[in-house]
């Protein structure tokens, strides 16, 4: 059962502006938000819808390309980090094995950092594109830019909201594993609308901070449509209190010229919960043939950052909570086996690795 709460808005000219009481109006609405939500809307934001469209139509001239040469971009061996990733190949941890009824494609919009890309080759893997596709490339690489631009505003405000320097979450990213993702949701057949198929099963982001600029529905001719049922499209759950243990669903729909920005795990960590992960889940209609497309992106803590508390947030209870210590690296490699996307073999290179080493000189004696 889902209902409508008040999640606040925060608008970027008042995060940028030099009036004190419009910056303490922001970082209000960004500590309620992200405290009890999860989740803020962002206006000012500066994403152009006609671009955005632009993108979202080069975006589905991809998809529409034949399998054969939508596989030969899908990168199973850099753990589908950049280009495509077929249907039903990342679940969500608490989805039981029910895989997410989507096709994605991964692109990395900012510089990597060159040494973290040698330790983590997956995680800091090159671009690739498909050949042919000018527009979809520069279109991609444009409007990840600008979400990660409003993704490090709203982290300088997150700082203020919570009595940090300014500049504290923004230095844990810089040269981070940052990635944009396409989204296409796949229509669902007259057998499988009202079962147990998601678009997008119940999880948290493992990042620390996504940006959402709203997707499009399409009907099954493929044109652009309305929502085309009540229950359907992005909710999020709220965290729990004890007259809602198991929390409230929230429908994710932003006001008009609105986009989403919503904590991710790496956030709830440094904060030791006082930034909420946000739980939610992208429902299908209830009418057989319609699909949708959204863009992520997602700001991450660079691999060589510890995830820990910080020290204004650690208390006996948050250190229980979220330890031990670990590398973002290596959290993001175990992030990636749990949903399938990286092997279980992948764990292998978080331990010593030359023990074969010791067998070779021995068996030289």
């Amino acid at each position: 059962m889902s209902t409508e709460l008040a999640i606040p808005t925060v608008d970027l000219a008042d995060l940028r502006s030099h009036d004190d009481a419009a910056v303490l109006r922001a970082v209000r609405a960004l500590a309620e938000g992200f405290g009890t939500y999860g989740l803020v809307y962002v206006r000012s934001h500066g994403i152009d819808a006609a671009e955005l469209d632009a993108f979202y139509d080069a975006f589905l001239g991809f998809t529409a390309r034949d399998e054969a040469d939508k596989r030969a971009l899908g990168r199973g061996d850099i753990w589908f980090q950049r280009g495509w990733t077929p249907p039903n190949t990342e679940r969500a941890v608490v989805a039981g094995g029910q895989p997410d009824f989507k096709e994605c494609y991964f692109a990395a919009p900012e510089p990597v950092d060159p040494v973290a890309a040698s330790e983590y080759p997956e995680i800091y893997a090159d671009n690739v594109w498909p050949d042919g596709a000018d527009g979809f490339r520069s279109g991609y690489l444009a409007l990840g830019h600008q979400l990660h631009l409003i993704g490090l505003q709203l982290l300088r405000g997150c700082a203020v909201a919570l009595e940090l320097e300014p500049y504290r979450f923004e230095t844990l990213v810089y040269g981070g594993p940052h990635v944009t993702r396409a989204l296409r949701y796949l229509a669902l057949d007259a057998e499988q609308v009202g079962g147990p198929i998601l678009w997008g099963e119940e999880h948290t982001d493992f990042n620390l901070l996504t940006l959402l600029p709203g997707g499009r529905f399409l009907d099954p001719d493929g044109a652009r449509c309305a929502r085309p049922d009540d229950q359907c499209g992005l909710y999020l759950r709220t965290r729990a209190t004890p007259e809602h243990p198991r929390g409230q669903m929230v429908r994710g729909t932003p006001p008009e010229g609105c986009i989403v920005a919503q904590v991710g795990q790496q956030l709830e960590i440094l904060t030791g919960g006082t930034f909420l992960a946000t739980p939610h889940v992208i429902k299908a209609p209830l009418t057989p043939g319609y699909t949708r497309v959204a863009l992520a992106h997602f700001v991450h803590v660079h691999a060589h950052r510890v995830l820990y508390p910080l020290e204004p947030f650690r208390r006996p209870e948050t250190i229980r909570a979220y330890s031990p210590p670990v590398l973002a690296g290596t959290y993001g490699t175990k992030t990636l086996v749990d949903i399938g996307l990286a092997p279980p073999e992948a764990l292998d290179q978080l331990g010593y690795r030359h023990y074969d080493r010791l067998g070779a000189m021995r068996a030289e004696e």
